[in-house]
């Protein structure tokens, strides 16, 4: 994957508004490191721009990812790559979207180029995600409302629709350098991005400790079946007062361990 090597847009971690909101928000989850601006030295961070625009990261990316597999699994076919892949790469503008939706009622600038991520060892997930600008939008009474980085919506589900809006024009841009290389429809990538978005909000309130708040905000995002997404929210309530979702995507996993088959709550398991 190339890596970023310059950048004209936030390089430090001024403590700005959006930067206070992106520390919050981080700080109320474990699963991933959220920043704003990247570190003095970028080294293995991917700008999502570049990477789109360059998609021989995807085939570095997905090499790395076989050779985990082939060490952990002893194999590693093509369709589990690319549905990890598919996977991990739209998690990133989803959680980051999600975590501050969900805690600060705000949504930062989604555009590719604004977001950067930088993958763990030995299983090359994202485990770090950088917020490269800092305008966002939020509600009337949020504390930044009237500054330079601050557009105002109405109300929550005006700020519901920037976000998926936002989403969904990187998921299309992702799309778009990402299917010639995959044996993957339309609808499969779309669903992928449907689950990014459902799957983030209610992890959001499960990270956050309140679950079923994240299950609301899910519903306040994915209302309805909003095309080019899938489906609505697909949320639903589990066992011992938890909450689950069915998949709109299968990532393949299934493939890896002969027998097992796919997770409980793949759309091969759970039918609409």
């Amino acid at each position: 994957m190339r890596t970023t090597t310059s950048l004209q847009l936030v390089t430090d971690t001024r403590r700005d508004h959006l930067a206070g909101s992106v520390a919050r928000a981080g700080s109320r989850q474990a699963r991933t490191q959220l920043r704003m601006g990247l570190p003095a030295d970028s080294t293995g961070w991917v700008n999502c721009g570049q990477l789109l625009s360059d998609t021989a990261g995807f085939a570095a990316w997905r090499t790395g990812l076989a050779d985990w597999l082939l060490e952990r699994y002893g194999d590693a076919p093509e369709r589990t790559t690319a549905g990890y892949i598919m996977t991990w790469y739209l998690g990133v503008p989803g959680y980051v979207a999600a975590l501050l939706f969900h805690h600060e009622r705000r949504v930062p600038s989604l555009r590719p180029e604004h977001l950067a991520f930088r993958t763990a060892r030995p299983r090359p997930h994202p485990d770090s995600i950088a917020v490269l600008d800092p305008r966002f939008v939020c509600l009337p009474d949020d504390p930044a409302a009237g500054t330079p980085e601050a557009t105002v919506v109405p109300d929550e589900r005006a700020l519901a629709a920037v976000l998926r809006g936002r989403f969904t024009a990187h998921a299309a841009r992702f799309i778009a350098a990402f299917s010639p290389s995959v044996r993957f429809g339309r609808h499969t990538l779309w669903a992928a991005a449907t689950d990014a978005l459902d799957d983030s909000m209610l992890l959001a309130g499960r990270y956050g400790g309140d679950e079923g708040a994240g299950v609301d905000d899910a519903a306040l995002l994915l209302p309805a079946h909003l095309p080019p997404l899938t489906s609505a929210s697909t949320t639903r309530p589990a066992e011992l007062d938890r909450w689950t979702r069915r998949r709109e995507s299968c990532c393949f996993h299934y493939l890896l361990e002969s027998g097992k088959g796919p997770c409980s709550t793949c759309p091969r398991v759970l039918p609409k």
